[in-house]
């Protein structure tokens, strides 16, 4: 343990990050800019020739960190999982999704532990840093890499459980900057860890064990999916009394103490919010435990792109139209404004809803112009925005906002559509004289 510290003091510990995207692209420029070396592992070729050439694929983390990447000295990517064994340290920066039973799909981490089990050697540390129910790293990971490697935790090797908390576009939180709570298989594999993660993270919060760490993750972001769903279903309720709900939070939000304001939507978007829930709702099943607050905020949740639809059949009838039939445009494909990432975005199931009822569809997003390949979606794949132009955006019966990024010119969406079913509040301070013109979804 004294050589492994020693190493990270004099900032020869290899760090070696597995999976490129959203998370660990990011945590590994924030190693880099510590002067950290490392070894990202990605099995997209695509991403790797990015990285080599410099060139983008995430569009909010912007040109400057790609160029600084590929032309550093201390960093380098591969395809090859042959050299994990080259790493001091390996992240594991992997999907956690769920299947079609709304159940966990542990399928990259067993796969990603197999491989480092095929290729560890002593003295390596590994950290899981994707969401998952409580034990998963004592009960699936460590037992893989033991059996895999014929090595012994924390005599051969140490294990660690730190949950990566990006919030991807938010310009006032980095890598560096959120706090990074860590728990580990001991005392030896946290000291380690926390040594490591100290070199480019500004505070570590280290608590008991992994299984802590692992429920602090899903704490958090059950936290914020019950409370959307919470301003949801108020949503709905204001919108009976004619109410707005905008409004009504807005002055809540002045509140100086006991209450967080939290936005309403068409659902919930992002790899967090809407699957982590059900992580618990899984594991607390083999504790004979229920978890019906949690449930039913995924109810509320899962079933707001569906009101959508109902407004937005509302909305033409007022204008003598069928949903079957029209033309409908939906902006915004991305979860969250400002970014390029569509992980569980809400958009889809407005997109799928309002095609299944016979609607002509298309979508406007300047950061996602056409949509890539995904397990989720396929039938939409190669699907592109259409240009932002008044004689095409015009000729639409109605328009959705899913996601309201900042680019968009509302004005100009208002003066071109006679139509706007607004789940955003974006049109909040657009004027208008016509009626029938915008709808609060």
């Amino acid at each position: 343990m004294e050589s492994i510290l020693k190493k990270i003091d004099q900032k020869e510990f290899r760090v070696g990050i597995i999976g490129l995207g959203y998370v660990g692209l990011p945590l590994m420029w924030t190693f880099n800019q510590n002067g950290i070396p490392t070894l990202g592992f990605e099995i997209d070729e695509n991403k790797v020739s990015h990285l080599k050439s410099g060139t983008p694929y995430i569009k909010h983390l912007g040109k400057e960190m790609m160029k600084k990447l590929s032309e550093s000295a201390i960093c380098d990517y591969t395809t090859d999982f042959s050299r994990i064994s080259e790493a001091d340290a390996l992240l594991m920066c992997i999907p956690t999704p769920l299947d079609h039973h709304r159940e966990p799909d542990l399928s990259f981490v067993i796969n990603t532990s197999e491989t480092i089990g095929t290729y560890m050697r002593r003295g390596q540390l590994i950290v899981l840093e994707s969401t998952t129910y409580p034990m998963t790293t004592d009960e699936v990971i460590i037992p893989i890499l033991e059996e895999r490697s014929g090595l012994k935790c924390d005599e051969d090797f140490y294990v660690a459980y730190s949950p990566e908390r990006e919030d991807p576009g938010n310009k006032d939180f980095n890598t560096s900057k959120i706090p990074k709570v860590l728990g580990a298989s001991s005392d030896a594999a946290l000291k380690i860890a926390q040594k490591m993660y100290e070199t480019s993270i500004e505070r570590i919060i280290p608590v008991s064990d992994c299984k802590t760490a692992e429920a602090v993750k899903l704490t958090e972001n059950i936290f914020r999916s019950v409370n959307i769903a919470l301003v949801n279903e108020l949503k709905i309720i204001y919108e009976a009394m004619n109410i707005d709900v905008h409004e009504v939070l807005d002055a809540a939000g002045t509140k100086p103490f006991g209450f967080m304001k939290f936005t309403p939507g068409p659902g919930l978007g992002g790899h967090c919010i809407p699957i982590d829930p059900f992580y618990l709702t899984w594991k607390a099943r083999e504790f004979d435990q229920n978890t019906r607050f949690i449930e039913l905020a995924g109810e509320i949740n899962t079933g707001m792109p569906y009101y959508v639809i109902d407004k937005t059949i509302e909305a033409l009838n007022t204008h003598k139209k069928a949903l079957n039939g029209s033309r409908i445009l939906v902006i915004g494909l991305a979860y969250k404004p400002d970014v390029d990432d569509m992980r569980e975005s809400p958009t889809f199931k407005i997109l799928d809803l309002l095609k299944a009822k016979g609607a002509q569809v298309a979508y406007y997003d300047n950061y996602i112009p056409e949509i890539p390949t995904s397990r989720e979606h396929q039938e939409w794949t190669r699907t592109k925005s259409v240009s932002w132009q008044e004689d095409i955006i015009s000729k639409f019966d109605a328009v959705v906002i899913s996601t309201n990024h900042s680019d968009i010119n509302y004005t100009e969406l208002g003066n071109w559509c006679n139509c706007i079913i607004d789940t955003r509040n974006a049109m909040k301070d657009y004027q208008s004289n016509k009626t029938n013109h915008i709808f609060k979804a």
